[in-house]
């Protein structure tokens, strides 16, 4: 074998595992964002099966504002039911305006904000809010990342080629704004 052939040869040999290095990297970001998107739908399990809890407790001592039960009872039913990260994100809204509006009835019932119960439902749904904050930027992260290695040259040459899309960040849309705000109390 003559020295050009080798030299051409460790040049191919060269691309082949550079190449399947940058694949292996973009599958290693894709799972990424995958698992923390299962992250995200662990979190919002926790919260979905807290909230009957929480109704029940409410009902017990508001049980005429049946039509804000009602709506927080719809509200976590689409958003066990929704997929994907947009169609998650549009219904979790849905439902923390629910809650808000759920939680701003303790306002005008003091046995229910004095319950026990309660309080530690309500904390626990505060706790898991929280968590469901952190995941959500974790798989932002994850998304940011995978987008960008994907759009990075060399990668963007065959990135298509071998399925990797695009993924859509979990944005809160128009609601974000709505998302830190107080619930108004209406009596």
């Amino acid at each position: 074998m003559s020295t050009s052939a080798i030299v051409v040869l460790a040049v191919i040999v060269v691309a082949i595992v550079w190449a399947i290095g940058i694949y292996n990297g973009l599958i290693s970001m894709r799972q990424r964002v995958n698992q923390a998107f299962a992250d995200i739908d662990v979190q919002l399990k926790q919260r979905h099966d807290l909230i009957p809890n929480l109704v029940e407790t409410v009902k017990g001592y508001a049980a005429h504002e049946r039509g804000t039960l009602d709506e927080v009872v719809k509200a976590r039913n689409v958003a066990v039911a929704a997929q994907g990260p947009a169609q998650q994100a549009a219904a979790e809204n849905m439902l923390s305006g629910a809650l808000r509006q759920l939680f701003a009835l303790s306002e005008a019932y003091p046995d229910l904000k004095a319950s026990t119960n309660f309080q530690q439902l309500q904390a626990e749904l505060t706790d898991i809010e929280n968590k469901i904050a952190a995941t959500r930027r974790f798989f932002n992260n994850a998304v940011q990342e995978y987008n960008t290695g994907i759009q990075r040259f060399p990668a963007a040459l065959f990135a298509a080629s071998f399925g990797f899309a695009p993924k859509d960040f979990y944005d809160l849309g128009a609601d974000r704004a709505t998302v830190g705000e107080a619930p108004a109390v209406k009596f």
